[in-house]
């Protein structure tokens, strides 16, 4: 959708693009699909023929224990979650929730945080009481992961339109229109992507002005930048600070500094490998 068209869909209340028909069908078909290479098969396939009969239009759906108006074409996370959040990162969601569930306060910072997926997630599963901040800093990503958060009642998640770095200013992301969730402050593999200007911050600064004076979880997912984020912050912060739970993208050939060395180095065990990420917990005593 052209960018008039996606802030003429935001106008309009939840529920109005609600899925109907075949599109309605094949939602229900793929997310019944079993985690087996055929039912993994037959939903793909029926993904495809969703977004197609879709024809570029958002869909307003409950995903992941919350209410999100999502755009599947041309963002890969969308996608997923429209049609198969089965099989959106189960066991880096598992892990979490078990984290998150009971706990006082939850406290859960999710950068790159696209239109919202992990966040609300956290939300739904970790009560009224949690204290979420959705960092994400592309405006047209951040406006649906506004959107998603007024869509809920939750009242915990507070989104934060910049992106994390090395050091605070102003930094150039480069985006890919084939995927919106893939942007980052370092150059894409894409050759056809555009660029936008946007204010950057440390994670330090962060976590400071938000008053926070703990951190229980934290989320990575910026695309190869990972390491800009959290290597001084590990070297800056009081230790008080630093998450007990972290999921990190793999993007181990694009880092500067390998963070599996560093998290190690810092006490952190390695509890998962998956596919996508690198989930580490911090290890006490």
């Amino acid at each position: 959708m052209a960018l008039n068209d996606i802030q003429s869909a935001e106008a309009q209340p939840f529920g109005t693009f609600a899925p109907q028909g075949l599109v309605a069908r094949i939602i229900r078909w793929t997310r019944c699909a079993s985690d087996s290479f055929l039912g993994r098969k037959l939903a793909y396939a029926l993904r495809r023929l969703g977004l197609r009969s879709l024809k570029g239009q958002p869909v307003d759906i409950e995903s992941l224990g919350a209410r999100m108006r999502l755009y599947p074409d041309g963002n890969v996370c969308e996608k997923r979650v429209l049609f198969t959040p089965q099989y959106f990162d189960p066991r880096e969601r598992e892990l979490l929730a078990a984290r998150a569930r009971g706990r006082e306060g939850f406290r859960f910072i999710d950068i790159g945080a696209n239109i919202g997926a992990y966040s609300l997630f956290v939300a739904a599963e970790a009560g009224p009481g949690a204290r979420i901040l959705a960092v994400e800093p592309q405006p047209e990503i951040f406006s649906r992961l506004t959107y998603n958060i007024a869509q809920n009642p939750f009242g915990s998640v507070k989104a934060v339109a910049c992106a994390l770095a090395d050091k605070p200013g102003e930094l150039t992301l480069f985006l890919d229109p084939t995927n919106r969730g893939e942007s980052s402050v370092r150059i894409l593999r894409s050759s056809i992507g555009s660029t936008v200007r946007v204010p950057a911050t440390t994670l330090l600064a962060l976590m400071e002005n938000e008053g926070y004076d703990r951190l229980d979880a934290i989320k990575l997912d910026v695309e190869g930048a990972e390491d800009l984020i959290l290597e001084p912050f590990l070297r800056d912060a009081p230790e008080a600070l630093w998450p007990d739970f972290v999921i990190i993208e793999d993007s181990r050939a694009r880092w500067q500094n390998d963070l599996t060395v560093l998290l190690a180095q810092r006490g952190y065990e390695l509890l998962v490998q998956t596919r996508l990420n690198l989930v580490f917990e911090r290890k006490r005593g």
